[in-house]
């Protein structure tokens, strides 16, 4: 992790973010006292479709109407 004064990093700055983009870590100091931290962001996570394929399992009458019933319950009715 290096440690810069504000002046070098303020003429520095495309350097600097190349350099914390490919890992690395920069602190950034105001007369000698450490001020701030440049860190590179965290890449988002990329979605892997088809993962979970055949390994979730749900009922053949899974999208079947409720009974009358539980329909009432969720309606905030009482069934009959």
């Amino acid at each position: 992790m290096d440690t810069i004064n504000i002046h070098e990093a303020k003429t520095h700055l495309s350097r600097l973010v190349e350099e914390v983009a490919a890992g690395g870590e920069v602190v950034i100091a105001k007369n000698g006292v450490p001020r701030a931290r440049l860190v590179p962001l965290e890449r988002a996570r990329k979605l892997k479709f088809g993962v979970l394929k055949g390994k979730i399992r749900y009922p053949d009458d899974f999208d079947m109407p409720l009974p009358a019933g539980i329909l009432a319950l969720f309606e905030g009715r009482r069934s009959k």
